[in-house]
């Protein structure tokens, strides 16, 4: 039981480790809005432009929740120090 639940604990340590290095290299993403591609919103009957995506402001790409709380924890600490 102890060895299943330190390899339980290593592996999810790992998986957090691969995210925050993930997220330093590449903060960004793919916009989650199911019909949006590359910016734009798809008509369900046609493959004609319907708007951009407000979501991802047009530009497809969205940031990270990873990316989203360093720089978050980073503000705090530079309002913190000075």
């Amino acid at each position: 039981m102890g060895t299943l639940l330190a390899l339980a604990s290593a592996a999810i340590l790992d998986y957090s480790a691969l995210y925050v290095i993930n997220c330093a290299i590449f903060p960004f993403g793919r916009c989650r809005r199911p019909r949006c591609a590359n910016g734009r919103i798809y008509s369900r009957f046609s493959r004609k432009v319907f708007r951009e995506c407000p979501r991802c402001e047009g530009t497809g790409r969205r940031v990270r929740v990873g990316r989203r709380l360093y720089e978050h924890l980073a503000a705090e600490h530079r309002k913190g120090t000075s």
